[in-house]
């Protein structure tokens, strides 16, 4: 099974890019990155201030045998925030509940003051994604809020209109920030 392959099977559709897509980000964005094996696929952007998990795939046989961690670590070695998107836990569905687990215990802190609220073009249905982020300073969720947009707007929405027919909406519409008072619990 090749990587696109491995992603599409373990990812909801509303959630997957294209192939073409992602073979183009492959190509053309020089930030855009892959690392497999045959245990795993890790899809990021390497900014020159952060990182942005796009797909983190561990195949069943591998889970719990510490690679995921490995593969979060080498990323944090390079002293950048790290983000990513995640599905917020469904109790319906453990898998959810088991990744939300793994981030915290990463040190990944969920973006209280995010919103992010896409319509998938493959399904026509709002999604609604939590974010989450490392950071080896103090970094503010205002700036994770920038770093997000700017993902959003060079990856996630990169020649849209050609590889899907439409146009993701634009990014004040996905995604929203709240300013919240930190002194309250």
């Amino acid at each position: 099974m090749n990587w696109y392959e491995k992603l599409n099977q373990y990812f909801p559709i509303e959630e997957m890019k294209s192939k073409e897509h992602m073979e183009q980000l492959l190509k053309e964005i020089k930030e855009y990155k892959k690392d497999e094996s045959p245990l795993h696929v890790l899809m990021y952007v390497e900014m020159e201030d952060f990182i942005f998990i796009d797909y983190l795939f561990v195949s069943k046989e591998a889970r719990g045998q510490g690679l995921g961690k490995k593969l979060l670590n080498n990323l944090k070695k390079k002293g950048k925030p790290i983000i990513l998107e995640v599905e917020p836990i469904d109790y319906t569905d453990t898998d959810t509940q088991k990744r939300q687990r793994f981030y915290k215990r990463e040190g990944f802190k969920h973006a209280e003051s995010i919103g992010y609220r896409r319509r998938s073009l493959a399904t026509g249905e709002i999604n609604e994604l939590e974010i989450l982020y490392w950071s080896p300073t103090n970094e503010s969720e205002a700036s994770i809020y920038e770093k997000m947009k700017h993902t959003y707007e060079n990856i996630h929405t990169y020649r849209d209109q050609e590889f899907y027919g439409q146009c993701y909406e634009d990014v004040e519409k996905v995604l929203t920030f709240e300013e919240r008072d930190q002194t309250s619990p």
